[in-house]
Order: C-alpha cells, then sequence, then structure tokens
C-alpha cells in the first residue's frame, strides 16, 4: 500500500526553493573555480609576498652585466642607454663615469654594471603578477580579479539568509570591510 501511496506522490513534487537553487549553483561554480584556480593563486600569493620586499635585498643576488656602449656618452644618452630611470653619476674623470650599480669607461664605451636580481623563477613569478596592458598575461591578471570578486560574491551564497551561521558571516565581512578602510586610509 505505501508502495502505491509513494508512487502517487511523485507527480506532485514541491517546487524548489529558488533561493535554494541559486545558492547551490554558486557553491558549486565557487567549489570548482576555487580548484581551477589554486595553481594561480599559490603564484600570486608567493609572488605578492615577495613583491612586498621588492625595495629590499631579500633574494636577490648580484649580477654583473658587461656591456658595450658608444664611447664619450652624455649622462642623459649613458643613462638611456643603461635603461637606468633618474640616472646620477656620483663622480666622473677623464676616462670613467661612476655610478650607484657600476662604471662606465668613455674612452671605450665599456660599462660594467651590478645588479640586484631575483633568482629566474622568482623573477618569472613576480613578473607575471606585474603583468600590464604590454604584457599578454595581462587578460590572465584581469581573469584572476574577477574571479577573486566572483568568490567575494558567491560566498554571501554558501549559507541561506536564514541560518545563523549566514549572520554570523555577515558580521565577519563587516569587520573584515571596516579593518581594510582602516588599513587604506590610516
Amino acid at each position: 500500500m505505501d508502495h502505491l501511496k509513494n508512487h502517487h506522490n511523485l507527480g506532485k513534487l514541491k517546487p524548489l526553493n529558488t533561493m535554494s537553487t541559486v545558492n547551490d549553483k554558486m557553491r558549486i561554480y565557487h567549489r570548482y573555480l576555487g580548484f581551477f584556480l589554486t595553481g594561480i593563486m599559490a603564484v600570486y600569493s608567493i609572488s605578492g609576498i615577495t613583491l612586498i620586499f621588492r625595495e629590499t635585498n631579500f633574494l636577490k643576488y648580484d649580477k654583473v652585466i658587461n656591456r658595450e656602449l658608444k664611447p664619450n656618452l652624455g649622462m642623459e644618452e649613458l643613462g638611456k642607454e643603461l635603461r637606468m630611470r633618474d640616472f646620477k653619476a656620483e663622480s666622473e674623470t677623464d676616462e670613467v663615469v661612476t655610478f650607484k650599480q657600476g662604471t662606465y669607461n668613455k674612452k671605450t664605451g665599456a660599462a660594467v654594471m651590478t645588479r640586484k636580481e631575483l633568482p629566474y623563477i622568482m623573477d618569472k613569478l613576480t613578473n607575471f603578477h606585474k603583468a600590464d596592458t604590454n604584457k599578454p598575461l595581462f587578460f590572465l591578471n584581469i581573469f584572476f580579479g574577477v574571479s577573486l570578486f566572483f568568490f567575494v560574491v558567491s560566498s554571501f551564497y554558501m549559507f541561506l539568509p536564514h541560518t545563523s551561521v549566514f549572520k554570523k558571516g555577515l558580521y565577519f565581512a563587516l569587520a573584515g570591510l571596516v579593518f581594510a578602510l582602516i588599513l587604506i586610509f590610516v
């Protein structure tokens, strides 16, 4: 008899709660996009931490660079040839110009510079992080930024609005927003 009763109820399915359906879909998108982006999130986190120390010598080593330039370059031309912004000579004789990173022999055109560089892998990671519109990777940076914003929005769909977890989550989100604003403006 129960068998007939259950069969009879199959035709009378309850309408799905639309909010629950949206929440379920957002959770699925959030989960799989999160899995997909784990590699790139690791790259951005490591390179971002490294970039915090970009003005220091943290992880950097000295790389000696020898360049053959034209003899008797003026200071402005020398700065351009060496690709150094705000180039400034520390001292100058008839033969040698000494600057912070090295020397330039005016007679021979030989320039010797010492530059601080990150190891190859770290350099690639940080350049990936800093990609701008002049590099093809900037599309990936835009995709990643949009994905992070999706994570922000979709996190509010992880729990139904009437639950206590959701309400507590709103307090934490508000606290995080206030904390971010304090860091930005103070």
